[in-house]
Parts: C-alpha cells; structure tokens; sequence
C-alpha cells in the first residue's frame, strides 16, 4: 500500500423543508458544515459556541436553515468515507495541509513514521476512532490545534512513550475527539501543537540591551 489517505466524492444535500421536524443526521449535517466554516476562518469561537447550541435545540429543518443561511453553499462539508486502512513497513506516511480525515483508520506501522497533520485539516465529524497496531520502530505523531483533543485511554501498550502535549492559550470549544484504540509494542505516539516557525519566533523575541 502507499499509506495515502484518500478523500471521498462530494456528496448533495437535499434542500430544506422548513416546517418539517429535523432528525439527528440533519442536525448532525449542520454541525459539520459550521465546525468547518470556523475552521476556515468565516465565524468566529463565540459564533460557532452559539450556533453549535442552536443546531443541537433545533425541532425543524428551517431552524437549522437559518444556522447556514450566510455560509457559501460551497462550504458544504464533502463525505469523509467511514474507514481508510494503511499498512506501512518502512517508508514513512504523512497526511498535511487540507486533507479530509475520516470517521475511522486502521493504522499498521512497522520501522516508518506516521505523521497526521490537523493544523488544516477538513474535520466533518466529531470523533476519529484510529485503531492501532504500532511494532517496532513505528512511531505516530498527531499534530493537533485547539479543539482538537486526543483519548489515549483505549490503547494497550506493552512499550514505547506516549506524549501528549497541551494546546497553548485558553481551551476551545471541542472540534474533534481523536480516539485511539489497538495496541503498541515498540512504537511511540506524539501528540503536539505546530511547531512555530522561525520567523515567528524572531517576531516574538524581546529587543536586546544595547551594549548593556
């Protein structure tokens, strides 16, 4: 296998009847497209706290309209598939920039490195279920963002150091809840915010003494 995640085909949505009651897929449906419309920068946290509770307290679909109706239609969320597997010796794998993460993956490593990048990533569910088979010298990173939140509690592991590391800054409403499952006997997990640029860091540095 190559150890790339694939992205599934758009998929429609059928237009909203407003007076018809909403099921918990139509709910679920708005939910998505408002965590990826904060993802993309066009609401703000405190804009997608609000509406967040306003999808899940919806009775009808016109509600739930409402919630979108200043978002692009083509921020519509694509259909992320169900399950992506990657079977990877040697070689390492590495998912970065806008890539759609799935419901679940079925992760074997064996003397490579997987690296998956949530920093930009198109996240349309709420939980990633990731079940594990980490051998020797495999070691998994998950670089996170804010909201982005990583459950080890699943996992067995007979050796190898799982790190995981905070978010700087206050806690953001969740986004995603990346579950892992399966077992490691030889491999490390990291999980960690970006790392910041040089330039960033330089802008960051406080002005030296002159002389002194």
């Amino acid at each position: 296998m190559t150890g790339e995640l694939q992205s599934a085909d758009d998929s429609s949505k059928r237009d909203a009847q407003p007076g018809l009651r909403a099921s918990d897929r139509e709910r679920d449906q708005v939910v998505e497209v408002l965590q990826v419309a904060a993802g993309d920068g066009r609401i703000t946290a405190a804009e997608l706290d609000e509406r967040l509770d306003a999808a899940l307290s919806a009775r009808t679909q016109g509600e739930l309209a409402l919630l979108t109706a200043d978002l692009p239609s083509e921020g519509m969320p694509p259909q992320a598939k169900d399950l992506v597997r990657i079977d990877q010796r040697f070689g390492d794998v590495s998912r970065t920039g806008r890539w759609l993460v799935p419901r679940r993956i079925e992760l074997r490593l064996m003397f490579c490195e997987a690296k998956l990048d949530f920093t930009d990533a198109v996240i349309t569910h709420s939980t990633l279920h990731i079940d594990l088979d980490l051998r020797l010298g495999g070691n998994l990173i998950l670089v996170t963002r804010p909201g982005v939140v990583v459950d080890t509690d699943g996992l067995v592991r007979s050796s190898g150091e799982i790190k995981i590391s905070p978010q700087p800054g206050p806690a953001a409403h969740p986004v995603l809840q990346v579950r892992l499952t399966g077992q490691s006997r030889g491999g490390d997990i990291t999980a960690r915010p970006p790392r910041r640029k040089l330039s960033e860091l330089m802008r960051r540095r406080p002005p030296g003494n002159s002389g002194r």
